[in-house]
């Protein structure tokens, strides 16, 4: 557990040095600092908000852009879901997969660090009996590079 937790550490800092963003989805509570969505390959962390001891679902998603124009990304990725508070009562860590398809959208010209990112993403349960199909709709801020 303390190694997962160490790499998920690690990696959001990583990310903040680079071109991070950072997305707060409000209707599912979950808050992401991802690497630069505008390359071709990028990272996506996401935290679940709405509970602190409860629940602490991280989820992990790799991602790749499929189209890229100068307004609009399309991307798809793999998740990762897990809880490092499941080890504290003998649960497993693991709790299941997701396949993450998405867009996001520059909306305002003025304002081309703001995007609006919408996605839908299956989700399993690591023993692939039960899932469902989650939806996000967001708010996303691209930090730029300094010259």
């Amino acid at each position: 557990m303390k190694h997962v937790l160490t790499a998920f550490l690690v990696s959001l800092t990583v990310a903040a040095f680079g071109q991070a963003s950072v997305a707060y989805y409000p209707f599912n509570s979950v808050v992401s600092v991802s690497s630069n969505a505008d390359r071709a390959f990028w990272f996506d962390g996401r935290l679940q908000t709405n509970t602190l001891f409860g629940s602490l679902s991280t989820t992990l998603c790799p991602m790749v852009n499929v189209a890229r124009k100068a307004q609009v990304n399309y991307y798809t990725g793999l998740g990762v879901r897990f809880n490092p508070l499941n080890g504290i009562d003998d649960r497993d860590v693991l709790e299941g997969y997701s396949l993450h398809v998405g867009v996001r959208v520059k909306p305002l010209l003025m304002l081309p660090n703001l995007r609006v990112a919408f996605e839908l993403a299956p989700y399993s349960r690591k023993d692939f009996k039960t899932g469902n199909l989650q939806s996000f709709l967001g708010i996303v801020y691209q930090f730029s590079k300094k010259q």
